[in-house]
């Protein structure tokens, strides 16, 4: 799986941790425009492919994993 692209589909819950961890190779995560709740896990520094990761328009809270986001080179704004 190289891109996932769930925006706009009315999702709830959290971000499940598989994602994180599942998906290797994933280089889009597309997941704006929904409800998902809870944190960020500090898990996506495992998706060290990533180049594009999007969520706005959720109510995600707590802290941002900065720090193991740093890994992710390949992230652009």
């Amino acid at each position: 799986l190289r891109i996932l692209d769930l925006d706009e589909n009315a999702l709830t819950g959290t971000i499940p941790e598989e994602i994180y961890t599942g998906a290797p190779l994933l280089q889009q995560l597309d997941l704006d425009t929904n409800q998902l709740t809870g944190t960020i896990s500090a898990s996506l520094a495992n998706l060290t492919s990533l180049n594009f990761f999007q969520l706005f328009s959720n109510p995600i809270s707590g802290t941002f994993p900065s720090a193991e986001l740093a890994g992710l080179t390949g992230l652009s704004n």
